[in-house]
């Protein structure tokens, strides 16, 4: 790799809003922000204030010159680092202490076409989109955007369930009676037809791994993590994911066969899958609470990484709690119909 070539930087702010700029290996992440018109928190510039500390969620890098004031040995153990002083070794993910309004910039808007429209089953359809200027789009494995519905003035918030490196870009959609992105999809939605969307956000997104980790998954819950398992066949890891999926009835089972594919190309990976529907033909009936104990868990060494409707993650955060486990880190986010979305992190 040439000395100057740059690495790819997500700045990932407390409203959820991610930008991406290049960094080159021999300036600053903050010289690299400003110079793509984004103002992190910045104020003496030489590692003396601690004004931009940052925490560093995946990626390698040279931390620079500071005093312990601003940045203080232990804090430099968990991942915090000084955008100011930092050259990066690779790419890197860093949490920004402000808002991106505040940083003075904003979610991208990009525009596209339908490439594709699959009804899986009667609850469950999935969109493709050709992206204008995809090269231009980037995320993080497990974020989302908010797409426009066409025809209407309201907006919805899809999870990619594809990848970053993929061409198109994939969407898993649950049918609601009423719902706007529904009557869209089963109505009126043809390949062809032009829609725009604003992002990526969120912070619920795919970190480094390095310990086990567990995805749980609740029914179009699974798109994210779908993602988050493209990025894992790219780039595999030396540690065991295992995934679990519920849903409520046997047609709401989608793309078991992608899950497969997965289990063969990513070393380590396992996943299985249970229906609530009593009568449903699947192996495990119930919940995913079920199928959760302390081995699955690792006994607290894991990273969890759940997303679906808000009972099914309340109900696994009490399931984990009463197993007396603590995992090491526990990402979250909860969804429902035409609401914002609730993403959170619990770390040990």
């Amino acid at each position: 790799m040439s000395k100057r070539m740059p690495f790819q930087v997500a700045l990932n702010f407390e409203d959820g809003i991610t930008r991406f700029i290049e960094c080159r290996p021999d300036e600053t992440v903050a010289e690299a922000s400003y110079k793509a018109r984004i103002n992190i928190p910045l104020d003496c510039r030489d590692g003396a204030c601690g004004t931009c500390k940052s925490l560093c969620d995946s990626g390698r890098y040279d931390g620079g010159d500071y005093i312990d004031e601003a940045l203080t040995e232990d804090e430099a153990a968990l991942g915090y680092c000084l955008p100011c002083q930092m050259t990066p070794q690779s790419d890197l993910v860093l949490r920004i202490p402000s808002s991106s309004a505040a940083a003075r910039t904003a979610a991208a808007t990009h525009t596209a076409t339908v490439a594709g429209i699959k009804h899986h089953s009667p609850t469950t359809v999935e969109f493709t989109l050709d992206v204008d200027d995809r090269e231009a789009l980037d995320f993080l494995p497990g974020q989302y955007v908010n797409v426009a519905v066409p025809g209407t003035d309201q907006a919805r918030s899809y999870s990619f369930s594809s990848g970053p490196n993929q061409q198109q870009t994939s969407f898993l959609v649950r049918i609601v009676e009423g719902g706007a992105m529904s009557g869209y999809l089963t109505e009126r939605a043809a390949v062809g037809d032009r829609i725009e969307f604003t992002g990526p956000m969120g912070s619920f997104y795919l970190r480094e791994l390095t310990r086990p980790a567990l995805l749980l998954a609740g029914g179009t819950g699974l798109a994210p993590l779908l993602s988050m398992l493209e990025r894992l066949a790219q780039k595999p890891v030396a540690h065991p994911v295992h995934l679990l999926y519920g849903v409520t009835t046997d047609q709401d089972l989608v793309h078991l066969d992608t899950l497969e594919d997965y289990a063969e190309v990513i070393p380590g990976f396992t996943f299985d899958h249970c229906v609530a529907d009593p009568s449903s033909s699947a192996r495990n009936k119930g919940f995913v609470t079920g199928l959760i104990d302390s081995g699955t868990l690792h006994d607290g060494d894991v990273d969890v990484y759940l997303c679906g409707p808000p009972a099914m993650v309340e109900a696994v955060r009490g399931h984990i709690t009463s197993l007396g486990v603590t995992p090491a880190s526990f990402h979250y986010e909860k969804f429902t119909p035409a609401a914002a979305r609730e993403t959170v992190e619990a770390a040990a």
